[in-house]
């Protein structure tokens, strides 16, 4: 883990039982949201600038918990 809160999409993809396909689509999709869930890592990036996202998987597992319970009610009435 990169320091204590943020981790790279791998790891935080295994932590949370999802592919980084689905994390990646959760975070284009504007459910993981910047400076929240996620944030661009500056380490070792040459131009051109294509960073790599870093995650806090505590706050992602807060919200894909929310969303995926939102979703099963939904589809449940």
């Amino acid at each position: 883990m990169l320091g204590d809160i943020w981790s790279s999409s791998e790891l935080t993809a295994e932590n949370l039982g999802i592919t980084e396909i689905k994390l990646s689509f959760l975070r284009d999709n504007g459910i993981l949201k910047p400076g929240i869930h996620w944030k661009s890592s500056p380490l070792g990036q040459k131009k051109p600038w294509r960073p790599k996202a870093l995650y806090n998987i505590k706050t992602c597992r807060n919200i894909i918990n929310k969303f995926y319970v939102e979703e099963n009610f939904s589809n449940a009435a």
